[in-house]
């Protein structure tokens, strides 16, 4: 949104931005997990409509778009930091937690990109009640048929899936720490200790609070990544209307940061 101080200097327009990308190498028939941030744009004229028409143009023949679609607000409440729960009230908090919706349930902190993405016609979207994901396009279903409930961005889940099918990685004015599928290299070693995660769930007996396993997951590493990979110059980079856009292999990322926490993040307890 444009404040009533701000005065347009770089408005993106569809063909502005898409001709951006082509330069950077995104195209027909590619996977790609985008992040996109509106907010660091100068102006994009038609907003995230723009962004979300503009990609799937780009890959439409053959391509697939990949985004997470987090439902943070259904999550265990005695985790919760804005707004924190006191104790008294975690069980009410749990109970009072409407269950996941694909379509319906609540996105925020993800983005206009992601929300106006997720209900585009053909949209398939995973079945995790916290860390689904959706995606449009070729491999849209093979990506998001199954999604384990426990350890959810591991070795049954889009991340790996993205992995194996060699897609990209595309952040638009996001950086490497918002890099979804890299979580999976976290999953691929002992770096991150096993916690207790929870969610409402639709059930044959109604809406049921159902606790599962996961890491305690922690992206800031992947700002360290990012810096080994532009040294081996694996990152394309551009700027356009004021907003940074990164393109990269996923595998690569994954490769790069599984390595890095073998040589420096090891909890020898669980060795």
């Amino acid at each position: 949104m444009i404040g009533k101080d701000h005065t347009v200097k770089q408005p993106v327009t569809k063909e502005s931005f898409m001709s951006e990308l082509r330069k950077l190498g995104v195209g027909s028939n590619q996977l790609l997990e985008v992040h996109a941030s509106l907010s660091a744009f100068d102006y994009v004229v038609g907003g995230a409509a723009t962004i979300v028409d503009a990609l799937l143009e780009l890959v439409e023949d053959g391509g697939t778009i990949l985004m997470p679609t987090n439902v943070i607000g259904n999550s265990e409440p005695s985790k919760w930091t804005s707004p924190a729960v006191p104790p008294s009230l975690y069980k009410d908090v749990r109970n009072a937690i409407p269950a996941f919706n694909t379509k319906n349930s609540d996105i925020y902190g993800m983005g206009s990109v992601a929300e106006n993405f997720r209900h585009r016609q053909g949209v398939v979207i995973s079945s995790h009640p916290s860390v689904s994901y959706a995606a449009w396009g070729r491999y849209a279903k093979l990506l998001c048929n199954r999604q384990s409930l426990h350890f959810p961005l591991a070795e049954e889940s889009p991340c790996a899936r993205l992995y194996e099918l060699k897609g990209l990685v595309l952040l638009i004015g996001t950086d490497f720490d918002t890099c979804t599928c890299m979580h999976l290299a976290e999953y691929r070693n002992d770096s991150r200790p096993i916690t207790i995660e929870g969610a409402a769930l639709d059930t044959d007996e109604g809406v049921k609070w159902k606790k599962y396993l996961d890491l305690k997951l922690d992206g800031s590493d992947f700002l360290k990544v990012k810096e080994i990979m532009q040294k081996n110059n694996q990152i394309r980079e551009t700027d356009l209307g004021g907003c940074h856009i990164q393109l990269f292999s996923a595998a690569t990322a994954i490769d790069e940061a599984t390595k890095y926490f073998e040589k420096s993040v090891v909890y020898e307890l669980y060795r």
